[in-house]
């Protein structure tokens, strides 16, 4: 499929059908709350919808092929009987991934960059999908004991100049892929500020950038926000990413972003 970057900032709202995510686990996890909370981002503006079935949360366990489908799959179906929208599926796993393209998926979204299964190189060279691929440090498991960085922003982007590199030797074009810096994984506060002071500069990679930084836990540790209380500076974030030209905004509130984006969109190209 083909994702227009050009004509606006898109919003990928966040669906997890998990019991254990950091922020929603559980509550999404029937048919009848599935079906309502995408009809509630489809109706405040999403551009695509982004389908968990595994928490990637600090120190998460690992789910099975099977656990993990089992989630993810009754869900685009759900979705795909009452909307067109773009679907992501958010996992690391090939074999979860081909089978949620198969049921309607668009997108995959790979945390791991195509690091934690060699079989995800092999699916991505087979598609025509856009593919995202994240930065983190370590693992789920490991990523937030004692991250360091002598320049997180550059560590960053030569992390991406490899894997793009690696891909492009593999048959991968360099187009298919959008980046995501990985905000929250395998960094402290102040690599997470430092990554959106200069977000901007992940652009010189020649990819769309996709920043997730949703409800995450530097929002509350620089506000004292509890975790549904900090939509607001979520939103506040988006458009301050949205005016330094970031391409997509991964969040729960949907409605919040959409209206703070077109905002910042609007006073951008204002005389």
């Amino acid at each position: 499929m083909h994702l227009d970057f050009g004509s606006k900032v898109l919003v990928m709202g966040i669906l997890n059908v998990t019991p254990d995510s950091f922020s929603d686990g559980g509550r999404f996890f029937d048919a009848d709350n599935i079906a309502k909370q995408v009809a509630a981002m489809v109706q405040a503006g999403a551009d695509i919808i982004d389908v968990g079935g595994e928490s990637t949360r600090p120190f998460a366990e690992p789910v099975s092929i099977a656990e993990e489908c089992g989630r993810i799959l009754p869900a685009i179906r759900l979705i795909r009987q009452v909307s067109a929208i773009p679907i992501s599926i958010d996992t690391t796993k090939a074999e979860v991934a081909r089978k949620a393209l198969a049921e309607g998926a668009d997108i995959i979204n790979d945390i791991s960059a195509l690091r934690f299964d060699p079989e995800m190189l092999s699916l991505v060279r087979e598609t025509e999908v856009p593919v995202v691929i994240m930065h983190m440090q370590g693992t789920p498991s490991d990523m937030q004991v004692d991250p360091h960085y002598d320049d997180v922003v550059s560590e960053i982007k030569d992390f991406f100049e490899e894997r793009l590199a690696w891909a492009e030797e593999n048959g991968v074009s360099r187009n298919r892929f959008i980046i995501d810096p990985g905000i929250g994984f395998g960094k402290t506060v102040g690599h997470n500020l430092s990554i959106l002071k200069r977000v901007a500069e992940f652009a010189d990679l020649g990819c769309p950038v996709l920043v997730g930084h949703s409800r995450k836990s530097f929002i509350g540790k620089l506000l004292g926000a509890e975790l549904h209380a900090r939509d607001v500076a979520t939103a506040a974030i988006s458009a301050l990413c949205a005016q330094q030209g970031v391409s997509v905004l991964r969040v729960h509130d949907v409605e919040k972003t959409v209206q703070a984006v077109r905002l910042a969109e609007a006073i951008k190209l204002a005389d």
